[in-house]
């Protein structure tokens, strides 16, 4: 085991290089100890210490920089402790590169039924046994501090869309509290692994304005390394997200990074970058793979449908992704409809190629001061659906 190190102090090294001339699009990098971070960035989601049916060498092959894992599913099983064991998260599941954590506080709010909220944490029953536990801001830092992920994610509440002022204002209070106890838990923590740890907050307040401006205000006092913007993608019209992740960016720091929670779909990504956000994460890309439906440069696709039976073209005749230069839309088709496991792994890894190209190219455009007229010109055409 490597010598301690301390996580004391805040300052990750997060370089803005560029904004779009025309929009708040941002371009810059992160730095951590597992590598750099080019931004805008999507982190393909890890959940349980995997990238459902992605080796750690395929999702570098597909451009992947940063992985997301899940601090609520990996502490069930196998355990947080298990995963000392191993050397931290990133030897466990054999990943060189930079990894985030979240809190499970997302996780526990989908729940509903089979948690309790107070003031000091959540009570929550397991879904895969039933048995209870508790989360409080210090046991959930203690968990990632042992899992070694380079960005930790303090314990926040997410209210639902939608919820009443008076649940919302508990909501910011609480999630406040908790924001303030991991930062104070942060700031005499030790690492385990020989590395810093970055700490990021999460702003939550729902749909309401003056419920998020007072909840980022709280926690940009609290001085963290980046922040993420909670509580949206979960119900509220488009328009509502796109406006509330306006809002608060304008609200956030411009010298450290801000990261997107949860969302989504191509086209979010692309609005709320116009917006400047620089990190998403989303399961999009791998669940809709696993159900069969594919993006491409000129849309969507289902491609269980009967008539790709006999279409030999690719996914995306213009896609340089290994299934792409290899595969055709018959093959994949025959594979999912027979429930082999090759066709899964084949759909997954072109949408993991597709997400990543999009927000590398999106890199590009931002840098040439071109973003606005790319974006609009690649919205029409990626979020059309095919159906021949």
């Amino acid at each position: 085991m490597l010598d301690k190190v301390s996580l004391s102090g805040i300052d990750l090294n997060f370089f803005l290089q560029h904004t779009d001339h025309n929009s708040k699009a941002r371009a810059g990098k992160i730095e951590t100890a597992h590598g750099n971070i080019e931004t805008p960035v999507f982190m393909p989601v890890g959940t349980q210490a995997t990238v459902k049916t992605m080796t750690p060498e395929e999702l570098k092959l597909n451009g992947a920089q940063i992985i997301l894992g899940n601090t609520y599913h990996l502490y069930l099983r196998p355990g947080y402790e298990l995963i000392r064991e191993f050397g931290g998260l990133h030897k466990f599941m054999n990943w060189t590169g930079p990894i985030l954590t979240d809190s499970g506080g997302y996780q526990v709010f989908s729940l509903k039924e089979l948690r309790k909220i107070d003031d000091e944490g959540i009570i929550f029953q397991s879904h895969l046994d039933g048995s209870k536990h508790r989360f409080t801001p210090e046991k959930v830092l203690s968990i990632q501090q042992n899992l070694g992920s380079d960005i930790m994610m303090v314990l926040d509440e997410c209210a639902p869309f939608p919820a009443t002022e008076e649940y919302v204002k508990n909501s910011i209070r609480v999630t406040i509290d908790w924001a303030r106890t991991a930062r104070e838990k942060y700031e005499k923590m030790d690492g385990f692994y020989g590395y810093r740890q970055w700490l990021f907050g999460i702003t939550q307040g729902g749909t309401y304005r003056n419920f998020r401006e007072q909840c980022t205000e709280a926690l940009v006092d609290l001085d963290f390394a980046g922040y993420a913007i909670g509580g949206l993608a979960v119900g509220e019209p488009k328009e509502v997200l796109y406006e509330m992740v306006k809002f608060n960016t304008e609200l956030l720091p411009e010298n450290k990074p801000r990261y997107l929670m949860g969302v989504g779909m191509p086209e979010d990504i692309l609005e709320s970058i116009e917006r400047g956000v620089d990190m998403f994460d989303c399961v999009i890309p791998t669940r809709n793979a696993r159900n069969g439906t594919v993006f491409t440069q000129n849309g969507k696709l289902v491609i269980k449908a009967g008539r790709f039976k006999l279409d030999q073209k690719p996914i995306d005749e213009d896609c340089q992704c290994y299934v792409c230069q290899n595969y055709s839309r018959g093959y994949i088709r025959h594979l999912l409809n027979a429930n082999e496991i090759l066709g899964l792994r084949l759909t997954t890894m072109h949408n993991i190629y597709f997400y990543l190209w999009l927000v590398k190219l999106a890199r590009i455009h931002i840098l040439e001061n071109n973003f606005l007229n790319w974006k609009k010109q690649i919205i029409e055409q990626i979020a059309k659906t095919i159906t021949e």
